[in-house]
């Protein structure tokens, strides 16, 4: 079936102008307090947890969700300008961002209500980290050849195998995973794989660290041996487990961290050249923007959708396939304009250091969340091309 594919141009609404302000202002007093360098995407304190609790006490984690659950009943758009200050001011997300994008809506929409009750609330005060337990080995971004069994067993499942590119679960106290509880059938091949809540740091759960050329360890491999997950950390249907992650990532793949993540290196290049830029850098600079204000106007649209209660999955896919595509090329280009820049920049060594780091992390950019080429195959069939 051939999807709608539409992009609603929408304005920012002025309540959102004004939590931008106060974003802004709340960032800038972490800034000055030495909470965070913003000049300094590869430093190592990425997980900060006093910085997540008070992110939580200022209402701006679970905004959109229940009052009941911990939420502040907000709209999707003032959530994408949180998303986007602390993106632009490259702040220390890690340990709320997955539970707050995307883990907080799954519980609520398929979790049992104790769970919910206990869980939801903690993530909107910033206490706890979730990590999302997808790939696997072997089976690069097709989510449907996952491997990794759930056998049915007395009050549960037991969980053998193992996921890879984890982000953040040596940090997690919780992974939503999806695992095998059937084969799949000659009629379809998504059948058979149904998603978990794990509560993690348990017997049976080991965490490796996946080293990245910039130093860091970001990712993970995670190994399951006889892990007991009881039953009602089911969500959702047995076997269905494919219908619900596909509604997930268009929470995953739409925000502005999907353009954003190598910002800093275009603020940079705009320090560096000044107020009276030559034309060649003003012309590159101009394009890139314009580019960018191009991404930023179709995330803002799938926002609206969401708030609408639609679910954007081909326009979400959309927005992540150009937007990592263009993150991953903008160090290359910033570096190309950076050679025209003076010596004398005041700038000249951040910008540099930024530039390194940006292109050993450019790489992953196109690969985590889903690649370039599954994305467009999401694409071609949500416009009945194949």
């Amino acid at each position: 079936m051939t999807a709608a594919l539409r992009f609603d141009p929408i304005r920012l609404p002025e309540k959102c102008e004004q939590l931008r302000k106060e974003v802004r202002a709340f960032l800038a007093e972490e800034i000055a307090a030495g909470t965070f360098d913003p000049h300094k995407p590869n430093r190592e304190d990425t997980d900060v947890p006093e910085f997540s609790r008070k992110v939580g006490a200022k209402g701006w984690l679970g905004m959109t969700w229940p009052k009941k659950y911990g939420g502040q009943e907000r709209s999707f758009l003032e959530r994408y300008v949180v998303t986007e200050e602390m993106r632009v001011a490259n702040a220390p997300t890690r340990r709320f961002f997955v539970a707050d994008r995307q883990s907080g809506p799954v519980l609520i929409k398929y979790a049992p209500e104790h769970i919910k009750m206990d869980i939801l609330p903690r993530i909107c005060r910033g206490e706890i980290c979730f990590a999302i337990g997808m790939s696997e080995p072997n089976s690069g971004s097709d989510l449907f050849a996952a491997k990794t069994r759930a056998t049915k067993t007395d009050g549960g499942y037991l969980i053998n195998g193992t996921k890879i590119w984890t982000s953040s679960a040596h940090i997690a106290d919780y992974m939503i995973a999806i695992f095998r509880t059937s084969p799949p059938t000659k009629e379809n091949r998504r059948h058979g794989l149904t998603q978990f809540l794990v509560k993690m740091k348990q017997p049976g759960i080991q965490v490796n660290p996946i080293g990245q050329i910039t130093g860091q360890y970001e990712f993970n491999e995670v190994v399951f041996t006889d892990f007991f997950v009881p039953d009602d950390h089911v969500l959702g249907e047995v076997d269905g487990a494919w219908k619900q992650a596909t509604s997930e990532l268009a929470y995953e793949r739409s925000g502005p961290e999907r353009f954003l993540e190598t910002y800093y290196v275009l603020t940079e290049l705009v320090r560096a050249v000044g107020p009276n830029p030559d034309t060649r850098s003003a012309e590159g600079i101009g394009r890139l923007v314009a580019q960018l204000h191009t991404m930023r106007r179709m995330s803002v649209s799938v926002a609206g959708m969401l708030q609408a209660g639609k679910e954007p999955v081909v326009e979400a896919s959309i927005v992540k396939d150009i937007g990592t595509v263009w993150e991953q090329q903008l160090p290359h280009r910033v570096r190309d304009l950076a050679a025209f820049v003076e010596e004398t920049a005041t700038n000249r060594e951040t910008l540099e250091r930024q530039l390194d780091f940006a292109i050993k992390t450019a790489p992953k950019l196109t690969i985590q969340g889903g690649t370039t080429e599954v994305l467009r195959g999401i694409i071609a069939r949500g416009l009945g091309l194949r």
